[in-house]
């Protein structure tokens, strides 16, 4: 069956964390897509998406849709403007971040698939976010397995276990 949903019927939700700032409509989860996600961002001037990150197990894509800005992507800089469309490929060649360098506000459309289990990696922090049961941009409720820790953190495969 199909579910077709309008942004209008879809709440924003905003993400406010230091340099982070944004607003957010889950349109993917409104019309209920099981294996691809799709968020509308908008960020005002002067603001930044979700860290510098990249997943493991998922790509994503960015249409912008008004506004300007600047992608921060593993190879340098690209500038965004309304039309440009980038793909995100999984891995290190696809990390990124969107940062509003404009005057007015960025809006974008980002795409992705939804696939789980998923290791995000956020190089300027050294540490990696772990998703099983729900991919990242799922719901939280559903997840078995989910938190970050740091890059270097590990353990002998042995240590802790009943010998």
């Amino acid at each position: 069956m199909v579910r077709k949903v309008n942004d209008s019927e879809c709440e924003w939700t905003e993400v406010t964390e230091g340099e982070t700032r944004f607003r957010r409509k889950q349109l993917g989860a409104a019309a209920d897509a099981e294996q691809l996600g799709a968020s509308l961002y908008e960020l005002p001037a002067g603001n930044r998406s979700w860290p510098y990150h990249y997943h493991t197990a998922n790509e994503e894509a960015i249409y912008v849709l008004a506004g300007s800005g600047t992608l921060r992507a593993a190879d340098g800089e690209h500038p965004l403007e309304a039309g440009d469309f980038v793909a995100l490929p999984t891995g290190e060649d696809g990390a990124h971040r969107v940062v509003n360098t404009g005057e007015e506000p960025l809006r974008y459309l980002c795409v992705s698939t939804m696939q789980e289990p998923d290791v995000t990696v956020y190089p300027d922090s050294e540490k990696i976010g772990v998703f099983a049961g729900s991919p990242p941009g799922g719901e939280s409720g559903e997840r078995t397995v989910a938190g970050y820790y740091p890059s270097e953190a590990a353990v002998d495969y042995w240590e802790g276990e009943e010998r």
